[in-house]
């Protein structure tokens, strides 16, 4: 069965470039068709349009971007769910917004399709890896169509429950991992300023009970300054956009996450978005 793939930047590319290595047939798809090359030379056949891709598969992954870009996709004007065969299934595995989730879930039953949402935890080593956290929301049945599909890319998949509630499980952790690298970007430039060196405040907070755990991961690029994107700044700011549009459509009060938010916006405002959302430490220590 050949798969379509739409949406190959850091974890897109890295996850269709391992159902490859493992056998698979796949169809691909982005709107800088250069970064489809790499993937062309393991196999994978290129097509122009989201639309080509689907006349040629029944299944389809997607991981984009924004909302904007995952709905172009899907029914712009060259989207794919208007050249599905019936009964298809599409897989979403981009971060957006779970009333977002929840139209496009809508729009594809209303063509005669089934969908998944599977955002993944993790950024480009896990992908590269193929170790992703997989948090689904969907029936068990299209589930259990891509569960090898899913343990190729993966190292788990946790089936939140019904449609939209994996896109609300990752939703949730990323506003953790966003905050939780601001408050730690803080201390260590409180530490700093109280003359603790850099190297020993990681040791000791890192080692600690206080620190999240992905924060040992993010050590290298604090200390050496590389902070080349694994998840890109802009992208965690669009994600805290929509936690935010999320909780007011909720009625539910997050003031620590538009405050998290509003730091974001200033670290992209100062040139930062295309690194990783560590180098909003570039930001606090020099504020």
């Amino acid at each position: 069965m050949k798969i379509g793939f739409i949406g190959l930047g850091i974890m897109g590319s890295r996850m269709a470039a391992n159902l490859i290595k493992a056998g698979h047939d796949l169809v691909v798809y982005n709107r800088t068709a250069s970064k489809a090359e790499p993937l062309v030379a393991i196999g994978a056949k290129q097509v122009a349009s989201p639309e080509e891709v689907a006349r040629e598969c029944r299944l389809i992954f997607t991981m984009l971007s924004t909302p904007e870009s995952v709905e172009e996709a899907a029914v712009g004007a060259q989207g794919f769910l208007r050249a599905l065969p019936g009964n298809s299934l599409w897989v979403d595995c981009s971060t957006v917004n779970p009333s977002f989730t929840l139209k496009m879930a809508a729009v594809a039953h209303k063509m005669g399709h089934r969908f998944i949402d599977a955002p993944v935890a993790g950024s480009l080593v896990p992908a590269e890896k193929g170790e992703l956290l997989f948090l689904v929301g969907g029936d068990a049945a299209d589930i259990n169509q891509v569960q090898e599909l899913f343990n190729i890319m993966g190292r788990a998949i946790v089936h939140v429950g019904p449609v939209g509630q994996g896109t609300s499980m990752k939703m949730v952790n990323n506003m953790l991992l966003a905050q939780a690298m601001v408050a730690f970007a803080e201390a260590l430039h409180l530490g700093t300023a109280l003359g603790i060196s850099e190297e020993m405040l990681c040791q000791t907070l890192l080692n600690g009970p206080t620190a999240a755990p992905f924060l040992k991961l993010k050590q290298a690029k604090l200390l050496n300054r590389d902070f080349s994107p694994e998840f890109p700044l802009e992208w965690m700011h669009k994600d805290l956009h929509l936690a935010g549009l999320t909780a007011y459509e909720q009625g539910v009060p997050l003031p620590a996450l538009h405050m998290a938010k509003e730091i974001y916006a200033l670290a992209k405002q100062k040139g930062l978005g295309p690194e990783d959302f560590s180098a909003v430490y570039r930001l606090i220590e020099k504020e």
